[in-house]
C-alpha cells in the first residue's frame, strides 16, 4: 500500500543522510523523498512516499521518530491532505505536432515554458496520477528529457485545525518524548 509520510526536521547538515541511511539500513524502498524549507528557517519538511504494509510502516514511523533531528513525524493515511508533484518535460516537436502538444498541455492546465525549433519544455504540477497521465500522452511525440520533483504533501485546512486541537488537549501519556528546537545535535549525544 502507498503511504505518504511527512517529517519536520531540524535544518542542519547531515539530516537527509541520516534519514536515507535509516531507510536503506532496514531495507525500505523509497519511491520519493523531497526535502524543502518551511516557514521557520530552523526547520525543513521531508515528504517520503513508500510502498509498504502496515507493520513495515509502523516500524518506519517509530525509527524515524527516534532520530534526534526529527521534530515531528506524520503519516497522511486516513486523513485529508493535498499532494503535488512537479514535472518538467522536454518534448520533441514538428511543425504539425506543436499545436497538438499545446492543446494536450492546456487540457492538463500545464504550461509551455520554453519553445525551440524542434522541442518545447512543458511544466505541470498536480497529483502524481495527473503527471503520469500527461507523460503517457506526450510519450508518442518523443520525450527527450524529464525531471520531476517528487511528491510534497500538506494537511488540508480542516485537518490542521483538528490536529492543533488534539495537540492542545491534555495528554495522559507523560512518558512521551518531547522535541524542541534547542535539541542537541546527533554528534553531541552518546551512541544508542
Amino acid at each position: 500500500m502507498r503511504h505518504v509520510i511527512s517529517a519536520l526536521v531540524m535544518n542542519e547538515p547531515g539530516v537527509l543522510a541520516n534519514v536515507a541511511n535509516l531507510f536503506s539500513a532496514r531495507g525500505f524502498n523509497i519511491d520519493s523523498l523531497v526535502v524543502g524549507r518551511t516557514e521557520n528557517p530552523e526547520l525543513s519538511r521531508m515528504t517520503v512516499v513508500l510502498d509498504a504494509d502496515e507493520n513495515t510502516l509502523e516500524q518506519v514511523r517509530k525509527q524515524l521518530a527516534k532520530l534526534v533531528p526529527v521534530v515531528k513525524v506524520r503519516d497522511f493515511a486516513g486523513t485529508k491532505y493535498i499532494e503535488r508533484d512537479l514535472a518538467l518535460v522536454t518534448v520533441g516537436v514538428s511543425a504539425g505536432s506543436r499545436g497538438e502538444i499545446i492543446e494536450i498541455v492546456n487540457l492538463f492546465r500545464g504550461k509551455v515554458v520554453d519553445v525551440a525549433k524542434s522541442s518545447m519544455v512543458v511544466e505541470l504540477s498536480g497529483p502524481e496520477e495527473k503527471v503520469e497521465a500527461l507523460i503517457e500522452l506526450l510519450r508518442p511525440y518523443g520525450i527527450k528529457e524529464l525531471a520531476r520533483t517528487g511528491v510534497i504533501a500538506m494537511s488540508r485546512g480542516t485537518q490542521t485545525a483538528k490536529e492543533e486541537a488534539s495537540e492542545k488537549a491534555p495528554s495522559h501519556t507523560s512518558g512521551k518524548r518531547k522535541r524542541s528546537l534547542s535539541a542537541p545535535s546527533a554528534a553531541a549525544l552518546p551512541p544508542s
